[in-house]
């Protein structure tokens, strides 16, 4: 075996490089019998990673990235009982053990042992426990019975990988943003942010039942995206005044349901950047007990914000207006077990088009810095790296 990845080398920059090949063991060295050894049949570029690339995190220079990750099983623990050589298999960006108090029920984003540092894991990303990304040929994953979701068909899933590929996070992200938003049938959805995961979020809307579904951004490329995958785009930088914008579609300047999909690096209509705006706008929209999601990142330590309190965290929130329209907000990482396989099944029988509705566009692993770019430069795409040549493009 013979890894490549993809690694932050600081300065707003990533580069290609040989990489250690992945062992049955965890960032301490302790052997880990119940991980096995993934063969990357694709890795996502996501704006999660962006955020460290910029340098808007306390990541180190030679984290190797990468969170989104679906691959074929080439070796395995003594351990692993359900997956065998060969399986086709899609990989939570959450590192969870299924065993301690919030893996058992449910809230596997937030797993109390695989981070010494703080709750929740994940694969190539800073705090998130020391696990080595997947933007690379071949990864480690532990915990491998209770992580990962096998295909069924392999030549299926291979046909499917595009939208498969989604799986890992964007996908149930959006969704997560949707369900914790209150999205059901005849809802009326504003979303901000037309990027991957907005989409992701308008696409979850939809297929839970939403009358209208409209989409945020300044962003006129990706407006005009959104539009030709069937939402109703908002083009923020036509006016500060978002009720208003919303009443020109709808009739009224209330929604139903809100989702954040912006996160800390919201900028305002003056085009400098405000980290709580998004948050006072769902705020400001959202009807009287109605509720909003945020699947949107927000970060403990922002060493590039504008402010000191926003390096550590604090936003200038109108959180009283929240409180008495009886708002209910739901934050944090997203528990993709809970959503994968359901997913899945939509994607399989084609009552979810994922990666037509956020432009996946595959591109090899040995050209991730220009992936890299191109994301940043807010192009409409969805870039899915091939580690080895094997994606249709």
């Amino acid at each position: 075996m013979s890894n490549i990845g993809v690694v932050y080398t600081g300065a707003g920059k990533v580069e290609v490089q040989k990489i250690d090949d992945p062992k049955l063991a965890a960032p301490n060295g302790r052997k880990l019998e119940h991980a096995v050894i993934l063969k990357v049949l694709s890795t996502n570029i996501c704006g999660s990673d962006q955020h460290m690339v910029r340098g808007r995190t306390t990541a180190q220079a030679g984290l190797v990235l990468g969170h989104e990750i679906t691959g074929e099983v080439i070796e395995k623990g003594s351990d692993v009982e359900m997956l065998e050589i060969g399986d086709v298999v899609s990989v939570p960006f959450n590192v969870a053990c299924g065993r301690c108090r919030c893996c058992r029920e449910g809230d596997t984003g937030v797993c109390l042992t695989v981070n010494p540092e703080r709750a929740g894991g994940a694969y190539g990303y800073v705090d998130m426990g020391g696990w080595i990304g997947g933007q690379a040929r071949y990864v480690t994953v532990p915990y491998a019975d209770f992580n990962l979701l096998k295909f069924p068909d392999r030549d299926r899933a291979m046909e499917k990988i595009r939208d498969l590929t989604m799986l890992s996070d964007i996908l149930p992200t959006g969704f997560h943003g949707a369900l914790q938003a209150g999205v059901g049938v005849g809802s009326i959805v504003y979303v901000a942010g037309a990027g991957p995961v907005g989409l992701a979020a308008a696409a979850s809307a939809r297929i839970l039942g939403a009358a209208v579904v409209m989409i945020g951004d300044f962003n006129k490329e990706r407006l005009e995206h959104a539009a030709r995958v069937g939402f109703t785009p908002v083009d923020l930088s036509l006016g500060d005044n978002l009720p208003e914008m919303i009443a020109d579609i709808i009739g009224t300047p209330e929604v139903d349901a809100a989702i954040d999909a912006v996160g800390f690096e919201a900028r305002g209509h003056s085009g400098g950047e405000q980290p709580a705006i998004v948050l006072n706008q769902m705020m400001e929209i959202t009807r009287v007990a109605g509720r909003i999601g945020i699947p949107g990142l927000y970060v403990t330590e922002d060493p590039g914000a504008v402010d000191a309190a926003a390096k550590t965290g604090n936003l200038s929130m109108r959180f009283g207006l929240g409180w008495a329209k009886a708002h209910s907000f739901h934050t944090g990482q997203t528990p993709v077990l809970k959503y994968n396989r359901q997913l899945m099944q939509a994607i399989l029988h084609d009552r979810l088009p994922i990666a037509d509705i956020v432009n996946a566009t595959v591109m090899p692993l040995e050209r991730a810095a220009e992936g890299y770019a191109s994301f940043d430069s807010g192009v409409a795409k969805k870039f899915v790296l091939d580690p080895h040549g094997l994606l249709a493009s």
